[in-house]
């Protein structure tokens, strides 16, 4: 099964591809699905696209490296045309997401936020009624005092777990802080969830994307749908 998701994703990916332009800046994702990503961008580099990535974490930036595509940073581009990510779960109608179970939240919140486009890229698996049906939302913390964080974060209705490596060491992200797996539930309210994080003391960041996604390939065995938010079709 694991083996057939893959080809999923893999075709999700290739499809996703297909947004990206000549001279285009694009963000790059992080997690399973965005490896597939890169992997088919750098295809089309080697066969003479022209682009620069920037990349969401340390891990998306060395497969890009590797596999020879241009990377840079904000220093030298503060808009992006166009990033294509993964996702957690995206919800039926809105396209709202949970993002972060892969730990790169922070950054890529802030490539998200930095883009003219969104593309977000899942197998059908990930497609919920309601976002937290399967998935608890990762919360970026601040280290100094996230026990109190953690707290704050259980008043608003949710379990928070910090979570570990698989050498059961506490997970740090590239940015240096911890995070918070908070399980909250099907969610009947995102936007309101997502500015009440926004609004808690130690929060740094919450895998909570609303309103930003521009388009949803989904691959399933019957093959890739694309995806638009309903005020945008």
């Amino acid at each position: 099964m694991s083996a057939d998701r893959d080809q999923l994703k893999r075709a999700a990916a290739l499809r996703a591809i297909e947004e990206i332009d000549d001279g285009m800046v694009v963000g790059l994702g992080t997690g399973s699905t965005a490896a597939f990503v890169v992997e088919g961008l750098a295809a089309r580099v080697a066969a003479g696209l022209r682009v620069v990535g920037i990349p969401t974490s340390e891990r998306t930036a060395t497969q890009a490296r590797r596999l020879g595509i241009p990377i840079a940073t904000f220093a030298e581009h503060q808009s992006l045309d166009l990033t294509i990510d993964g996702a957690d779960e995206v919800q039926l109608g809105t396209l709202d997401l949970i993002k972060g179970l892969g730990g790169a939240l922070l950054r890529e919140k802030i490539v998200a936020a930095a883009s003219n486009r969104l593309v977000i890229v899942v197998d059908q698996e990930k497609l919920v009624e309601q976002l937290g049906e399967h998935t608890p939302i990762p919360v970026e913390v601040a280290q100094f005092g996230w026990q109190a964080t953690a707290v704050a974060l259980a008043k608003l209705g949710c379990a928070p777990e910090r979570r570990y490596t698989v050498n059961e060491q506490p997970y740090v992200t590239d940015g240096g802080n911890f995070i918070l797996d908070c399980r909250f539930g099907p969610l009947t309210d995102p936007a309101t969830t997502e500015r009440q994080l926004a609004m808690t003391v130690g929060i740094v960041e919450s895998g909570l994307f609303v309103g930003r996604t521009s388009v949803v390939v989904v691959a399933s065995m019957t093959g890739v749908e694309v995806l638009v938010p309903p005020a945008r079709k």
